[in-house]
């Protein structure tokens, strides 16, 4: 499963539902094994189209992302075959829910994590940065959009292994391979079976940080933080 969105991976609100109803396919498909999520292009994921909501007119792309997110990341944790992602350059806002989300994670060495949210305005997928970094580092991430390495998170473990960025696909088949090799049907059942002992209700935690958002944007805060990042955007673009 390929994420293709020039120029940064920023995905408007019709892709958000695409990639969910891509990857659910393929855990339908009985013929499918593992799923490998990737991206093309400067870097894996840089979260929602920001662009989008602030060209439209009321709430409709917010929600629409929203609920876009909310289904994108759920499909990850749903397939029913276990989904690998492999992450290059940077894995940033809604990449941090599809990454998180994922059974095994391979990265580059150029790839680094992170939530900007709060300097956008927004709240979310800290339920999936949680999964990845100790609470204490999420909480710091978080209050301070920092990023963090893809060798830190070997570090913690979560990170299954780094790589040169022209080896990651490689690396990643390599694994997907030593999944495929194993009884498909035990497999699946392993799938299941993981997911109904996690520890984290990633979904019910994750709509509970949406609420947030919208009260956010509600008051005016978030629009505001927006505009601000979309005209930024646009002069820097233009130098």
């Amino acid at each position: 499963m390929v994420v293709d969105c020039p120029p940064v991976n920023a995905l408007r609100v019709a892709d958000w539902f695409s990639l969910a109803d891509q990857v659910g396919d393929l855990g339908r498909n009985p013929d499918v094994r593992v799923v490998i999520l990737r991206a093309e292009g400067r870097g894996f994921n840089a979260g929602v189209d920001i662009k989008e909501m602030q060209e439209t007119d009321g709430f409709g792309a917010l929600i629409g992302a929203n609920r876009g997110c909310f289904a994108a990341f759920a499909s990850v944790y749903d397939c029913a075959v276990p989904v690998v992602a492999a992450v290059h350059g940077f894995c940033l806002g809604g990449g941090i829910g599809l990454v998180g989300n994922s059974d095994v994670i391979i990265a580059s060495e150029d790839a680094f994590f992170g939530l900007p949210e709060v300097d956008r305005g927004a709240l979310g997928a800290a339920t999936h940065l949680s999964r990845l970094v100790p609470q204490h580092k999420m909480r710091a991430m978080v209050y301070t959009s920092t990023t963090v390495t893809a060798r830190e998170l070997h570090s913690y473990g979560t990170v299954w292994k780094v790589t040169p960025r022209e080896e990651l696909l490689g690396a990643a088949r390599d694994l997907a391979g030593a999944i495929a090799a194993k009884s498909p049907a035990v497999i699946r059942a392993a799938k299941e079976s993981l997911n109904g002992i996690d520890p984290w209700d990633v979904k019910r935690s994750y709509r509970f940080e949406q609420g947030f958002t919208f009260e956010l944007n509600l008051s005016g805060v978030a629009d505001e933080h927006r505009d601000a990042f979309v005209a930024k955007r646009d002069t820097d673009t233009s130098r």
